[in-house]
């Protein structure tokens, strides 16, 4: 089913006007989480999110390993209409939509189904650009619809803007029912359901344990943990961090988010598809993470407005980093098993989307910042200038305007350093391994019958796994 054969726009459309509805509601989300938890908003908004992120985590290995097995269009499906189901009821019922929002996690893996889809359709050279592309595509969709949700909401109310977005989020649904091409090819298929699932890679615990035997993929791993953790905790909290605590207005956050897209969509697609041609993925990788550093550093100690924008430069040239890891990925895993490595991979940040939250409402909430809608408008910096004792606290906070922030900069740095021991070359150690069994195993059998038919048989199979 679908219209044409598979390629890589369809999941361009899809990521697009996913994440193009959320967009819009930046700001109408806001209101709704200082509405509903007026105190300790922040608090509150990590737990639900550290919710939505364990089950996010326990659940995208399963669906990566069904998909490998039962095609991705339906996961797309599932997935989609699940991450969006929670917007009507913005407006319906918050608290409801808060429930909606956490349970959500469990089918809120688009990433790892899309990024398997990409790399069904095609090969391992146009990959990692393409992975780019994917990354390029959420950063643009996110470069203008804050300012039109923004708008919107101005010129009539924030009911048209959520009431937009969910109508985005249905036609991303239908999208995917009437127009997108199963991408897993037949022969990878089994010829009755359930027949060929792994169910040992669809668990998630099970799945991190055999992480451990394989060095590539370990590194990997906990590279990403500790990447994405803060990168997770400031996404969700930069856009009120910004207008509360910078003085930042509602028309130059939205400005600030579309400058930042459109710089990330030129790092995602021109610097990405360079880097990767000339220095490989790993350094990539080194490369992304060392920007990383420097915005988090940035955002934790800035006190000016022009530091702010020179940090989302910084950002931008760090969204490198994922692709080039998701594409690290694809090109060590087999072709019948995309789903899975990049479920394990998704899962990891699923579980960041969670903890990252979480991580920064406890911090901002340990060091008494109140991101509250109703709180003076003022920069903290300012606010204390005021006072005429400042306690050893308050002089911490002037230094440091954003601890959690600096926290993640610590936290990126372990990462760069985690990375550096990742080996070069992804099939260097499989080649490896398999030279190796396939000498032992001829020698062997050169020791036990020295017949030609039974040498050429290791050889054959070495040919094959190479091939």
């Amino acid at each position: 089913s679908g219209l044409g054969q598979a390629n890589i726009y369809h999941a361009l459309i899809i990521i697009f006007l996913e994440f193009f509805a959320w967009g819009l509601l930046t700001s109408p989300i806001i209101s709704v989480l200082n509405d509903t938890f007026p105190k300790h908003t922040f608090l509150f908004n990590g737990l639900i999110q550290g919710v939505k992120g364990l089950l996010s985590f326990l659940s995208a290995p399963l669906i990566g390993a069904l998909s490998d097995v039962w095609g991705r269009k339906p996961f797309l499906l599932l997935t989609v209409a699940f991450t969006c189901a929670p917007i009507p009821l913005m407006r319906l019922s918050p608290w409801w939509y808060f429930a909606m929002l956490s349970i959500s996690g469990v089918f809120s893996v688009t990433f790892s189904v899309v990024f398997a889809y990409v790399a069904d359709v095609t090969t391992e050279d146009e990959r990692s650009s393409a992975y780019g592309l994917v990354s390029a595509t959420f950063a643009a969709s996110l470069v203008t619809s804050p300012a039109i949700g923004a708008f919107l909401q101005d010129m009539y109310s924030e009911n048209v803007v959520i009431w937009l977005a969910a109508s985005i989020a249905i036609l991303d649904v239908l999208f995917i029912m009437v127009a997108v091409p199963e991408s897993l090819p037949e022969k990878l298929r089994p010829a009755s359901w359930g027949s060929q699932i792994s169910w040992e890679k669809a668990d998630p615990f099970g799945a991190l344990k055999k992480v451990g035997q394989d060095i590539l993929i370990l590194l990997l791993c906990i590279t990403v943990f500790l990447s994405y953790l803060p990168e997770a905790g400031e996404y969700s909290s930069i856009f009120v961090y910004l207008r509360l605590l910078m003085g930042f207005s509602k028309e130059e956050v939205a400005s600030y988010i579309a400058v930042v897209g459109v710089l990330s969509v030129l790092a995602q697609t021109l610097i990405l598809a360079v880097l990767m041609k000339y220095i490989g993925h790993k350094q990539t990788i080194m490369f992304g993470l060392v920007f990383e550093i420097i915005q988090l550093t940035c955002f934790g100690f800035a006190s000016q407005h022009w530091i702010i924008w020179f940090a989302g430069t910084m950002a931008a040239m760090s969204s490198i980093a994922y692709p080039s890891i998701s594409s690290f990925v694809s090109a060590h895993a087999s072709p019948d098993q995309q789903g899975v490595a990049q479920g394990i991979v998704t899962g990891i940040r699923g579980l960041c989307n969670g903890l990252g939250p979480a991580l920064f409402g406890f911090i901002f909430y340990l060091f008494n910042i109140d991101l509250n809608e109703k709180a003076a408008l003022q920069p903290v910096v300012n606010k204390l200038d005021n006072q005429s004792h400042l306690s050893a606290y308050n002089a911490l906070q002037i230094v440091v305007p954003g601890p959690p922030f600096a926290f993640g900069a610590v936290l990126v740095i372990m990462a760069l350093l985690v990375a550096v021991f990742m080996p070069e070359n992804p099939h260097c150690g499989v080649a490896k391994k398999q030279k190796l069994a396939a000498m032992a195993s001829f020698e062997l059998q050169e020791e036990a019958a020295g017949s030609k038919k039974h040498e050429a048989e290791p050889l054959i199979a070495e040919t094959d796994v190479e091939l």
